[in-house]
C-alpha cells in the first residue's frame, strides 16, 4: 500500500494525498484560535478525522460482508463514531465508541452482533491498531427495511 501526501503550500496546513488506488482527498488544519498565521483555513477534514472516518469504512465495510455471507438480507449500514482524544501531545484516541444502525429484512440480532464482534477481533485493521491506544466500545440497532 502506498500513499503520497504533499502540502498544498504557505499560507495554510493544507495537505493533499494520492492514494496508491489513484485516488486523492484534501486535509486541513484548524485555524489558530488566536488568528496568528500557521493554522489551516478548515476546508477540508482533520487527518485524525480521516482516521476515524477510515476506521468506520473498514469496520463497516466488514459487518456488511459477513451478513452477506450469512445470507442475511442487509440493505443498509450507517456507523456514528464518537472519540475522545489526549489532551496533550501526542494527541491519540483515548476513547472510542460505534454504534452501528444495521437495516435489513428479518435480520438476525445474533449474526449483526457477532458480525460486529468479528469486526473489532478478528478483520479491521484499523480498529485493532486503534485499540492499542482506545478503548473500543460498540452497541447497535436492527432497523426493518
Amino acid at each position: 500500500m502506498e500513499c503520497k501526501v504533499s502540502w498544498t503550500g504557505p499560507g495554510g496546513m493544507g495537505f493533499w494525498a494520492e492514494t496508491g488506488s489513484g485516488h486523492a482527498l484534501v486535509m486541513d488544519g484548524a485555524p489558530n484560535a488566536d488568528g496568528s498565521p500557521g493554522g489551516g483555513h478548515n476546508l477540508a477534514p482533520r487527518p485524525m478525522e480521516m482516521v476515524l472516518a477510515g476506521t468506520g469504512g473498514c469496520t463497516a465495510y466488514d459487518v456488511v460482508m459477513i451478513l452477506q455471507r450469512g445470507r442475511q438480507q442487509v440493505t443498509g449500514c450507517h456507523i456514528q463514531l464518537k472519540a475522545e482524544r489526549a489532551p496533550t501531545d501526542p494527541k491519540v484516541f483515548t476513547q472510542i465508541h460505534m454504534h452501528y444502525v444495521v437495516t435489513g429484512k428479518g435480520l438476525s440480532e445474533a449474526a449483526v452482533e457477532r458480525a460486529i464482534q468479528l469486526s473489532h477481533e478478528k478483520y479491521c485493521s484499523a480498529s485493532m491498531m486503534l485499540s492499542k491506544t482506545a478503548a473500543m466500545t460498540s452497541s447497535f440497532e436492527i432497523v426493518e427495511g
